[in-house]
């Protein structure tokens, strides 16, 4: 991706059948994974030179938690994406990929590669597990992806696009994934996973980007795969503000134990369709302070499902005109004056301070559900003594809740509820 205004959304496969899942060593009461940054010294990819700061404007493109004894994978940041940490293979591999609710597709890439972006780690090589297992051409699996194709060796092909023109290319496999325990230190795997074995993959990803892993409403997704296995298509997740100590990771739990429950939690309904990928809400404005910011300024009534949660974005993407109203607003409650000598930044709106700005608080107001967003949630830093609004207008008409405004809300994901539920979380101490 060319600027931070490009995300992962894919939209191409609705698979109506998942492999089943024969080797698992996990309690039925589900797990969680940690959802560490790449600049963390946790992550394998961490540079303690260049990780300094996050750039809001160079990105390319989680109080109830899971009972003891309870897996998870690591989850790192990169550029304003988090990296969840996997384990492909027997003997497993760790794979660092992006954690993206707006795509369904689990992959990663593998040898040969034929094409494919540079990658700092080595590849995922197939030859060396015990556990790898193409899918045939023709088979039940193959025949439900559109577009499916045979290669030379009778085996079956995808291409798995994303919105900013970003593709995986390669072949279906099935494989055994492997994940951490957070309470003790026993791994938890699962066998049969479905994923794309990618071997020509291009576009916006970058040398840590190691594969993404989808975590969207259709049947491809490792939610819906591993669902039936910890009592609901159901996960929970709380990430850690991009601008806190690096080391800090956050969390991703998933079944009967990424309930979000207890105080202050608010729910608003998933409009959700069987097979659907992304995660739709209503958003029906914002406030900043005490003024309230319709997101349509029309009497007219909102429209239904009008805005995406993606985890696998930075920003949050809303329409011109409430963009302009809801800017508009939160300069007139801020008592310095925006910055407008800086190319760098172009037309956003930003501010120069060493700290973040003391306020305006905004909430979001979802149907039945207000969620508060304090200024960490609202405002980056894309470069020392500069904090900028985390917002900005879509060009391309897709309106999206970005990760920068999920930060420090522990937000659950309830596909047979078709829920989505928040809770103010300090999730720095999850």
């Amino acid at each position: 991706m060319a600027t931070f205004l490009s995300f992962h959304w894919c939209c191409l496969f609705l698979l109506s059948s998942i492999a089943t899942h024969p080797l698992i060593e996990a309690s039925n009461g589900g797990f969680n994974v940690q959802l560490i940054r790449r600049n963390s010294p946790k992550s394998p990819l961490y540079n303690p030179i260049t990780d300094r700061f996050h750039s809001f404007y160079q990105v390319p493109n989680k109080s109830s938690l899971s009972p003891p004894s309870s897996p998870f994978a690591k989850v790192t940041s990169n550029n304003g994406d988090y990296l969840m940490k996997l384990s492909f293979g027997t003997p497993p591999v760790d794979i660092y990929g992006l954690a993206d609710t707006g795509s369904d597709l689990v992959w990663a890439q593998c040898t040969p590669c034929y094409g494919c972006y540079k990658q700092k780690n080595p590849k995922f090589d197939p030859q060396n597990s015990k556990t790898y297992s193409p899918i045939p051409c023709h088979s039940q699996q193959c025949d439900l992806v559109p577009g499916a194709s045979c290669s030379s060796e009778n085996l079956c092909g995808y291409s798995y696009a994303y919105a900013d023109s970003s593709v995986t290319n390669g072949v279906l496999a099935k494989e055994t994934i492997t994940f951490s325990s957070s309470d003790t230190g026993n791994p938890v795997a699962i066998g049969d996973i479905i994923f794309g074995c990618g071997h020509k993959d291009s576009g916006t990803f970058n040398e840590n980007d190691m594969g993404l892993f989808g975590l969207g409403g259709g049947p491809l997704s490792l939610v819906s795969q591993i669902g039936s296995l910890y009592g609901g298509r159901r996960f929970s997740q709380c990430l850690v503000p991009f601008h806190t100590d690096p080391s800090i990771s956050g969390t991703m739990s998933f079944g009967e134990g990424s309930e979000v429950s207890g105080d202050g939690v608010v729910r608003t309904p998933l409009v959700y369709e069987e097979g659907q990928t992304p995660y739709m809400v209503t958003l029906e404005g914002v406030s900043v302070g005490d003024t309230y910011v319709p997101f349509d300024n029309s009497s007219e009534m909102v429209s239904k499902g009008n805005i995406m949660i993606d985890s696998g974005t930075p920003a949050t993407y809303i329409p011109q005109d409430f963009y302009d109203r809801l800017a508009k607003e939160v300069k007139e409650q801020v008592s310095m004056s925006p910055i407008q000598d800086d190319p760098d930044l172009g037309s956003q709106l930003c501010y120069r301070s060493n700290n973040n700005l003391e306020g305006p608080l905004l909430t979001a107001h979802f149907e039945g559900a207000d969620v508060p967003l304090m200024p960490i949630q609202t405002f980056i830093p894309p470069k020392q003594g500069v904090f900028c609004f985390a917002m900005a207008a879509s060009t391309d008409g897709y309106q999206i809740f970005g990760n920068f405004a999920q930060s420090n809300l522990l937000i659950g994901f309830d596909l047979d509820r078709k829920t989505v539920s928040f809770k103010p979380t300090d999730c720095t101490n999850q």
